[in-house]
């Protein structure tokens, strides 16, 4: 027998990603949180996550008549044709059949059916894990149409078209959205320039999760996104929801600063940041060394944390553990980067027989894109210039960094054969003496060890110019360490054309230090 419907059991529909369940003649509107989900889902790009996180924020809108038959506002002859379009908006099966609809009636359109439209559309696409492809030509048409009769649109119904065309993946510098944004700055009073930045405004950290602001750091994190504003927006929202956040929580949100090398402008971040790690060091481990080495890359380590990690009850709470290796290594991190960067630090440090290598091998970047790198290309340019004596690959060098390539070079500028020379430099370092540069180590030993640097593509975050993180952080100790960097980019590697013009190339980098090999240089 059919259950009767309203019947307590009787299943209800299942809510649409993306939009708010509204009854009879409520408003409805779009969810920030599913919305979010569902463009990083999606991988979206950094300029639709802006748009989503930053667009003023959406009054409700009723979406014209329901379908439990309500009159249009105005009611009228045309309320019965104008509520019988809406429904067949809402029950199109095709994109094709969505815009026939709206093309073929227009003395029935009012304005609330675009954003009826718009919502069908998202459904239509969303409603298959591989959704058909859309005709360009009839998004263009729609576009078309909502673009010649948003001038008869208020201002909320605008603000739902915007929302709806960043979900549906408009662009945002295309013909619709310009239009949209428009005519909503048309219908908005003139405002004071503000006194904070736009970003730190528009975020509304108190609309979204904790869960769906760990998604947005990860994906920026994975995908090397650079973005500003999102980036402070997840900064702002970890000072404000501070209490409510486990360590845990916080280790995933401040992963992608360090990784991004960004230090967020939120003057609260790092206190805020202290304080937990004062609350919950003992609680998560794993989680407050994961913090701190995010800090580390950003040389914002707190004292006070360091004293802790470094404690003995800490190591030996952390030896019987399951990830005591993983804890170790970046303990021994850490207790290099308080060696090389904080001479002021009077604490407690990692003992000698606890420490291991950092990164004993190449990252893992590096050799899962081994096939799109130049390493081996420019291996053979300087096999060929200098012979294969007087160079290192790949060489490990204390306390654990591993090197691209290492030349061994004479106080006159002689590439001399690593064979016979010793191609470590003495860790820990010795300083000069007070009153010189306190960042310069001295040695005894008058060879030079020169570093040949290969900065590929992906060292950096997108879309930009600055090292990620930890190549940073590498290249930062190698230098203090005593070690002559000699940065290639990818840029310059990838202009090369051919063996010849490569061997050229390095030519000129090693004689623009004063380098000599072969026959003249020993």
């Amino acid at each position: 027998m059919r259950r009767p419907r309203g019947e307590p059991g009787s299943r209800a529909p299942r809510p649409t990603e993306g939009a708010t369940c509204a009854g009879p003649g409520e408003p409805w509107s779009p969810s920030p949180n599913s919305m979010l989900r569902v463009l990083l889902s999606a991988q979206a790009s950094a300029a639709r996550l802006s748009g989503l996180l930053l667009l003023p924020p959406v009054q409700p809108c009723c979406l014209g008549p329901s379908k439990w038959g309500d009159r249009p506002p105005g009611g009228g002859l045309h309320a019965g044709p104008v509520q019988g379009l809406q429904r067949l908006l809402e029950q199109a099966r095709s994109p094709g059949e969505l815009l026939r609809w709206l093309g073929q009636n227009p003395t029935k359109v009012r304005a609330h059916h675009y954003p009826v439209a718009l919502r069908r559309l998202g459904q239509l696409l969303g409603s298959q894990p591989r959704p058909p492809p859309v005709e360009q030509a009839t998004l263009q048409d729609l576009s078309q149409l909502i673009i010649r009769n948003c001038p008869s649109f208020d201002i909320h119904t605008i603000h739902v078209c915007l929302h709806l065309a960043v979900l549906l993946g408009f662009p945002s510098d295309g013909p619709l959205m310009c239009a949209l944004e428009q005519e909503r700055r048309f219908r908005l009073p003139p405002k004071p320039p503000p006194t904070l930045q736009p970003g730190l405004r528009k975020a509304r950290p108190e609309e979204l999760t904790p869960h769906v602001m760990v998604l947005l750091a990860q994906h920026l994190a994975r995908h090397r996104l650079r973005e500003p504003q999102l980036l402070e927006a997840i900064a702002h929202f970890l000072v404000v929801q501070e209490a409510q956040l486990s360590s845990k929580v916080v280790q995933k949100l401040v992963l992608p600063f360090g990784r991004l090398n960004y230090l967020p402008l939120e003057q609260q971040f790092m206190p805020c940041l202290e304080r937990i790690l004062a609350r919950e060091a003992g609680v998560a481990p794993l989680a407050t060394v994961n913090i701190l080495m995010s800090l580390c890359q950003l040389r914002c380590l707190p004292f006070r944390a360091l004293h802790f990690v470094f404690s003995p009850s800490f190591i030996n709470h952390i030896s019987g553990t399951p990830h005591a290796l993983i804890v170790r290594r970046y303990l021994s991190l850490l207790d290099t980067a308080v060696e090389l960067e904080l001479p002021g630090y009077r604490g407690p440090r990692l003992p000698r027989r606890q420490q291991v290598p950092i990164f004993p091998q190449p990252l893992i970047t590096d050799r899962a894109r081994c096939k799109y790198s130049h390493k081996d290309i420019v291996a053979e340019g300087l096999r060929q210039l200098l012979g294969e004596e007087k160079y290192r690959q790949d060489l490990t060098v204390p306390p654990g960094y591993c090197t691209d390539f290492l030349l061994c070079v004479s106080s006159s500028g002689a590439v001399l054969p690593v064979r016979t020379q010793d191609p470590f430099l003495p860790y820990p370092p010795r300083f000069c003496p007070q009153g010189q540069a306190a960042s310069q180590p001295t040695t005894h030993d008058p060879a030079q060890r020169v570093v040949l640097m290969l900065r590929e593509r992906w060292h950096f975050c997108r879309d930009g110019r600055v090292l990620l993180g930890s190549r940073a952080l590498r290249e930062r100790h190698l230098g203090l360490l005593g070690y002559q960097l000699l940065p290639l980019p990818f840029e310059e590697l990838e202009s090369q054309r051919g063996l010849p013009q490569l061997k050229s190339y390095l030519r000129q980098k090693l004689q623009a230090l004063g380098l000599r090999w072969g026959p003249e240089g020993g």
